[in-house]
């Protein structure tokens, strides 16, 4: 397809998005066209219409979004997860961050025996760690200060369907000994409970992080990572797609332009240059947002993108020394570390030092609300990217607590 394409939509009469058809039924038929049908059906099912009463807002199956690619690499991991999908197999999707892994885990979901029943997605790094085995598992009345009622968790509320488990590698290790239990078993209690329930979920996790290297530092189990692993599925980088950008482009621009609701016949070749020219570090989430900011400030029926673009990452750019660093830790202290013949430091021994400081403060620990991470400010991937840029030799705990190079 050229560059300059009409974009058209997709078949408004199918319903790919859309798992349950049973909602269609009951859409307003007076002079609806068969798109204006299927946009009333994806905003019930965002509004929460229809849905088991048992399960909260955010935690049950959304419409299932198309994996957009033909690349080779691609086309092998989606072989692999078809092939998987209709056993009871345990699958842990491995990929770096942005490449599509919820994605994926949602394609395993809709083409297994589960599809009909629901798909609870968790991200175990945004829940507070003191909170985690109560999401999980559940709670009964009085199990702690504050529970002042019985509360399901996540493994009951996706009984019959899939249960995934994102960003499973920030999980505590206290946690992982009662995820084990669950995945062996087959059954748990809930927190401050003493009656067994059955698990009846199939379970996808996903990580970006190296568990191999975790499982060395001593902060992630080893027999929890082979019980996980057990179809390891790896989504590839943007960079390593080929020709599979322009689907992409073409198939955000479409998305982008709907939502804002805009009209848009083509893409400027100009613009599909610029694109091809980056590296994509943050891969299909970070051409999504280029798209969509892009597609805010063009005025016309031909896609440019923002002048502005691409511009500085605020979370990687190196701040300027005579400033407070802009991660939140203050950059104002020399460093030994500086260049032969340099009167003051470089900024890359500023940030290291920075980080070191909170790496030693954390006894080493990145994730998590009291890792270092949270200490400085930014996110886990951000800081470990950082510490891999920077040639920072990893931290291990020690007896005492203090923390040694490895």
């Amino acid at each position: 397809m050229s560059p300059e394409f009409s974009l058209r939509r997709g078949p408004a009469g199918s319903i790919d998005e859309i798992s349950d058809r049973e909602l269609l039924a009951s859409a307003p038929s007076n002079g609806a066209t068969p798109a204006m049908i299927h946009d009333w059906a994806f905003d019930r099912l965002a509004d929460g219409a229809d849905r088991p009463k048992r399960f909260r807002r955010g935690e049950v199956e959304r419409p299932v979004q198309e994996i957009v690619g033909q690349a080779e690499p691609l086309r092998r991991v989606l072989d692999r997860a078809r092939k998987v999908a209709p056993t009871e197999c345990t699958v842990l999707v491995t990929g770096e961050t942005g490449t599509g892994k919820e994605l994926l885990a949602r394609a395993i979901h809709t083409w297994s025996r589960r599809a009909d029943g629901p798909f609870v997605s968790v991200n175990c790094a945004a829940i507070p760690q003191t909170l985690i085995a109560s999401e999980l598992f559940g709670h009964e009345r009085g199990s702690f200060t504050g529970a002042v009622q019985r509360r399901l968790g996540r493994f009951e509320l996706a009984a019959g369907g899939t249960l995934f488990l994102d960003e499973v590698g920030e999980l505590p290790v206290e946690t992982q000994v009662l995820l084990l239990r669950v995945l062996q078993e087959r059954t748990f209690e809930r927190i401050g409970g003493t009656t067994s329930q059955s698990a009846d979920v199939r379970v996808v996790a996903a990580t970006n992080r190296d568990l191999r290297q975790a499982i060395a530092e001593g902060s992630f189990r080893r027999d929890l990572f082979y019980r996980l692993a057990v179809f390891p599925l790896e989504m590839p980088p943007l960079r390593k797609r080929e020709g599979d950008l322009q689907l992409l482009v073409e198939h955000f621009v479409s998305c982008s332009a709907r939502r804002v609701g805009k009209t848009i016949h083509g893409i400027h070749p100009e613009a599909l240059e610029r694109l091809s020219a980056h590296s994509w570090p943050g891969n299909v989430r970070e051409l999504q947002n280029v798209i969509e900011r892009s597609m805010i400030v063009c005025e016309s029926e031909t896609f440019t993108l923002d002048p502005s673009w691409p511009d500085s990452d605020p979370a990687l750019d190196e701040p300027k020394p005579e400033c407070p660093d802009a991660r939140g830790v203050e950059a104002t202290e020399p460093n030994s570390a500086a260049q032969p013949g340099s009167l003051r430091p470089t900024l890359a021994d500023i940030q290291r030092e920075a980080i070191l400081r909170a790496l030693q403060s954390c006894n080493g620990v990145i994730g998590g609300p009291r890792g270092a991470a949270a200490q400085l400010g930014i996110k886990r991937t951000t800081l470990q990217a950082r510490i891999q840029k920077l040639g920072i030799a990893a931290l291990r705990p020690t007896a005492r607590g203090a923390v040694a190079a490895s």
